[in-house]
C-alpha cells in the first residue's frame, strides 16, 4: 500500500471584498471538484478582505494594534507575539495584493472563520471536508518562508506519536508531526504568491479529517503557550530583559528552574572557578522556606539577579561578608 495525495488550485477565484460569500466563492471555484475527506486550504489574506480586515492608514499603527510584545528586533525588522499568540514578522500585517496605501490584518480568529467556511461547505453542498486558514511565517533557524495553518477546523491539526513504536521497537516519546502545517505547506506549493490562486484542496489524507458536526481543537493547538517556548525573546532581547528586572517580562522566560541550574548558571558569570555553594533552607515544620547560594567575595549583584530573573528567581537578600556573599532567593511563579 502507497501513500499518495493531490493537491490543486483552481483559477478564476475573483478579488474578494468586504462582505461577500466566501463560501459561495469558494463553492463556484471547486465545488464539482470536493469529495467527502478533502481539505479545503484558503489564505488569510481572503479570509481577512471578506471579512472586512483590510484598512486604509499606517502599516506601522496597525503592527501596534495587532502585537501583544516585540520578541526581537533587528533595525526595521520585528518579529512579534501577535494578539492570536502567534510568533511573526510584522504581526502578520501585509501590503502585498491589496490597492496602494492599505493594509490587510489577520483575521480576528482564524479558527471560527475555519468553523464558518466549513459548515457553510456542508449546508450548500453537502460535502464534509476540512478547512485550513493559511498564512506566511518565517521558521528559526532556516532561510525563508512556508505557509502555516493558522486556523483550522473539522481537521486533525497534529497526530500524536507518543507511545508508538517505530519498525525497529523503540518508543517514540515527543514525536508531534504539525499536520496541518504540512498541509498549508503542500497547498501553497500549488497556489503560488503572484498566480491569484488563494484556494487550494489537498486530497489523500482524510484520516485526518473529522466527522460532520466535529470542528476538533483549531490551530490554536498549535501555537505554544508563554513561557513554553524556549526561545521567548531575541538574543539581545533577552539579555535586556534581564537586566531591567521587570515582573511583566517574566513570563517569556518560563517557569524557575531547579536550584541547581541556577547555581550552575550563576557560576558561569560570577564563579570563575572559584568555590560556591547552595543550601536549601526549612521552616520548623519541614517546608521549604527559601534558597541560599553563598557566592564568591567581589560578585556582582547586577549580574546575579540579570541571571536568576532570567532563570525564574528573586533576590530576597544579598549580605557581603568576609567570606563572600549570602544571597538569599525564593522562586517566582509565573
Amino acid at each position: 500500500m502507497s501513500g499518495r495525495i493531490e493537491v490543486w488550485a483552481p483559477d478564476g477565484l475573483p478579488e474578494v471584498g468586504a462582505g461577500d460569500d466566501l463560501a459561495g466563492l469558494v463553492l463556484a471555484a471547486v465545488g464539482a471538484d470536493l469529495a467527502d475527506g478533502d481539505v479545503l486550504c484558503v489564505t488569510s489574506k481572503v479570509v481577512s478582505k471578506a471579512e472586512g480586515r483590510t484598512r486604509a492608514g499606517d502599516r506601522e499603527a496597525a503592527v501596534a494594534e495587532e502585537t501583544e510584545r516585540v520578541v526581537a528586533q533587528r533595525g526595521a525588522t520585528r518579529i512579534v507575539r501577535h494578539r492570536l499568540g502567534l510568533t511573526m514578522a510584522a504581526a502578520g500585517v501585509d501590503a502585498s495584493n491589496v490597492a496602494p496605501g492599505s493594509v490587510v490584518l489577520l483575521p480576528l480568529d482564524p479558527d471560527r472563520s475555519a468553523r464558518g467556511l466549513r459548515r457553510e461547505v456542508a449546508a450548500r453542498a453537502g460535502t464534509n471536508v476540512g478547512v485550513v486558514v493559511t498564512d506566511t511565517a518565517g521558521r528559526a533557524w532556516r532561510q525563508g518562508q512556508t505557509d502555516i495553518a493558522i486556523g483550522a477546523a473539522g481537521l486533525v491539526v497534529a497526530e500524536d506519536h507518543a507511545g508508538r513504536t517505530d519498525a525497529y521497537g523503540n518508543p517514540l516519546a515527543v514525536t508531534l508531526p504539525a499536520v496541518a502545517d504540512e498541509i498549508a505547506g503542500a497547498a501553497e506549493l500549488v497556489q503560488g504568491k503572484l498566480t491569484g490562486r488563494p484556494l487550494a484542496v489537498v486530497r489523500g489524507r482524510a484520516d485526518l479529517v473529522l466527522p460532520p458536526g466535529e470542528d476538533g481543537t483549531g490551530a490554536v493547538a498549535l501555537v505554544r503557550p508563554e513561557g513554553g517556548d524556549l526561545f521567548g525573546y531575541g538574543a539581545r532581547e533577552a539579555v535586556v530583559r534581564a537586566l531591567g528586572g521587570d515582573d511583566a517580562d517574566r513570563a517569556p522566560f518560563g517557569e524557575a528552574v531547579p536550584l541547581a541550574e541556577l547555581q550552575s548558571a550563576v557560576g558561569r558569570v560570577v564563579g570563575r572557578g572559584r568555590a560556591m555553594s547552595s543550601t536549601l533552607s526549612l521552616t520548623f515544620d519541614g517546608q521549604p522556606d527559601h534558597d541560599e547560594l553563598r557566592l564568591p567575595e567581589g560578585s556582582d549583584r547586577t549580574a546575579v539577579a540579570a541571571v536568576c530573573f532570567a532563570h525564574g528567581w528573586r533576590i530576597r537578600r544579598w549580605e557581603e561578608t568576609v567570606a563572600g556573599v549570602v544571597c538569599d532567593l525564593s522562586p517566582v511563579s509565573t
